[in-house]
């Protein structure tokens, strides 16, 4: 099923049962971590088709490592494509990171530098996974504790020279936007205003905390009130697009969640201005 320009929420495992019960809660759509799902069988696949049923549905991936210079994985990719194949999401999304090398997978999404050669290696792992899924994918902006002291561009110009050799859209999370700032002294509205409008066709909202003056991207907290404010005056620029709330460690209870849905549709509803996603 198509995702409606709302706001919808991650699903997590705490609440799967909940949302495949015949009298689950009200959302508009539901975003799930591929990898939680890449199995034959069991309750949980059971209990996923039964969420497909009632719910439009993205995926999300963490371990596809479009950074990685060995290329992508074809098992997993072979994994992913099956996962595809019997959820049929109405979006699939990864991160501007790395995870693999060697063989080895590592429980992390590590950061890039954003030089001519790191493009070449990005472009082609993107295009081999559309290529795999017959389909776009959405590649995420990361958090960002370093820069890199060779890189030849900034991130925002990096991902839209992805976007014009891939064809791929852009999954804009905001608050990593505004953790990535914060953290390497960038100004959050003017790479927001930087990225290419038209590929935006995802937003992620979430939660961060503070440590040693360093901001952390931990997805276990409410949405801030200046990732909020970020949120509204892009939605009032580019108007409408699908938008999850994340929340990924001490995951509360689903009317958390879902009020933190309804605040980012009241700005959906106030700021869009009637204009729609036009991708």
């Amino acid at each position: 099923m198509e995702i409606p320009q709302a706001a919808g929420i991650g699903l997590r495992t705490a609440h799967l049962a909940a949302f495949a019960a015949e009298d689950s809660p009200t959302a508009p759509w539901l975003e799930i971590h591929s990898e939680t799902f890449l199995c034959d069988g069991g309750p949980r696949l059971a209990m996923l088709d039964a969420v497909v049923a009632q719910y439009p549905l993205s995926c999300h991936g963490v371990g596809l490592s479009l950074g990685s210079a060995d290329g992508l994985d074809p098992a997993h990719l072979a994994r992913l494509k099956k996962l595809f194949a019997r959820v049929q999401p109405g979006l699939i999304s990864e991160h501007l990171a790395w995870s693999s090398t060697g063989g080895a997978y590592l429980n992390d999404l590590l950061p890039l530098p954003y030089t001519e050669r790191v493009l070449d290696i990005v472009a082609a792992n993107v295009a081999a996974a559309q290529d795999s899924f017959g389909r776009r994918i959405l590649v995420e902006n990361p958090s960002a504790y370093i820069a890199f002291a060779d890189e030849t561009m900034g991130e925002a110009k990096f991902l839209t020279r992805l976007v014009e050799r891939t064809g791929c859209g852009i999954l804009l999370d905001i608050n990593n936007v505004y953790v990535s700032a914060a953290n390497t002294g960038g100004d959050a509205a003017a790479y927001l205003r930087a990225l290419p409008t038209m590929a935006i066709s995802e937003i992620h909202l979430a939660g961060h905390s503070v440590a040693n003056g360093m901001l952390i991207d931990t997805h276990d907290a409410r949405v801030s009130d200046a990732v909020w404010a970020l949120y509204a005056d892009t939605i009032a620029r580019i108007g409408a697009r699908p938008t999850l709330i994340e929340w990924d460690r001490d995951v509360p209870e689903i009317s958390v969640l879902l009020g933190e849905a309804h605040a980012a549709q009241v700005i959906l509803d106030q700021r869009a201005g009637g204009r729609p996603h036009a991708a």
